[in-house]
């Protein structure tokens, strides 16, 4: 049976320790002037267009002044994100077991390897480059840039998935993985399975709460997480 396994990027294949936070806010005050309560707001599991807006709509600005801006956002923020990432000193970290993970999901020819994630495309691919793994390796993506909210992604995947391959994946042929309770729920109106892994901001106790089918506490034992991917 073949299988569409949906990757989350940051808490799940790597850290960029603040990077994109540090670059979110300087975009912000230039573009808008304001960035809003960006030090206590939280990002995880959220889309970056999502992400944006709560923070301007806090900052009291109408939807319609943030959408007139967004283009411009989204340029200055990748501009500062690569700035970010080349710094003197930064590292991206690669989770534990991801390099490995990834590298035997390319060898399964059952296996069609795919990004679910909340970044804007370009953001994914540059944050993926700093980690040094290849954005080639996955066949495609559903990126924040679709849709603002997470629940509207696995949607997308899927059609990209039967654009691609001319498979209609359904149900429990769709993994999931992420670090966020999000994660978690987003692929649940299609019937996904939910893979967790607790290497972001949530704890496996929570991952579990939020209805998770399975949890890891890494991605460090692969023939495991393959056992569970490929089922």
């Amino acid at each position: 049976m073949r299988k569409l396994i949906l990757f989350d990027i940051d808490g799940t294949i790597l850290t960029a320790r603040g990077a994109p936070r540090r670059a979110f806010h300087r975009a912000l005050l230039e573009v808008y002037g304001t960035a809003g309560p960006i030090s206590t707001h939280h990002f995880s599991g959220k889309t970056d267009p999502q992400i944006a807006r709560e923070l301007l709509r806090l900052a009291g600005l109408t939807d319609a002044a943030i959408d007139a801006q967004l283009p411009r956002l989204w340029d200055t923020y990748l501009r500062e994100l690569v700035c970010e990432l080349e710094a003197p000193g930064h590292e991206t970290v690669v989770l534990p077991g991801v390099r490995e993970l990834l590298g035997k999901l390319a060898e399964e020819q059952d296996a069609v390897l795919a990004l679910l994630t909340g970044n804007i495309v370009h953001g994914a691919t540059i944050k993926l480059t700093s980690a040094r793994i290849d954005p080639g390796m996955f066949r495609f993506g559903a990126y924040g840039s679709d849709c603002e909210q997470r629940d509207g992604l696995p949607p997308v995947a899927v059609q990209r998935a039967a654009e691609l391959t001319g498979v209609a994946f359904r149900g429990r042929d769709v993994v999931v993985i992420g670090d966020t309770p999000n994660d978690v729920t987003c692929g649940r109106a299609l019937g996904v399975t939910a893979v967790a892994v607790a290497t972001g901001r949530h704890d496996q106790e929570t991952l579990r709460a939020a209805g998770a089918d399975v949890v890891f506490s890494d991605l460090s034992d692969t023939a495991s997480v393959l056992d569970v991917l490929l089922a």
